[in-house]
Parts: structure tokens; C-alpha cells; sequence
């Protein structure tokens, strides 16, 4: 899966290992700044339970 991504960058084997860090550091970026936050709302993992049973 990886490797076909790792076969079409240019230059030497360093070259390609440091572009491949970067190019898969930029995608969790974009992850992390715009597709999380909006598929956010459509799950409930912020909802807090905590203090929501009353003890009679």
C-alpha cells in the first residue's frame, strides 16, 4: 500500500524518505485541522456521562 507512493517520488533513497515524512505529516495535518472537526458533529465521543446518574 505504501510502497506505491514511495516509488514515484524523485531523487535518492534519503530524498525519498524525507519526502514521504512530509508528505504523510501534511495529510495528518489536513486531518487533523479540517475533516475531524467537521465530522465531529456528526458523532457523540464529546458528550460527557460523567455526573449524569443521580444517586437517589
Amino acid at each position: 500500500m505504501y510502497g506505491w507512493m514511495f516509488r514515484h517520488l524523485p531523487g535518492p533513497l534519503w530524498m525519498r524518505i524525507v519526502l514521504s515524512v512530509l508528505l504523510l505529516a501534511a495529510a495528518l495535518a489536513l486531518l487533523v485541522q479540517f475533516v475531524f472537526p467537521w465530522l465531529e458533529q456528526f458523532t457523540s465521543l464529546t458528550d460527557s456521562t460523567i455526573g449524569a446518574a443521580q444517586i437517589p
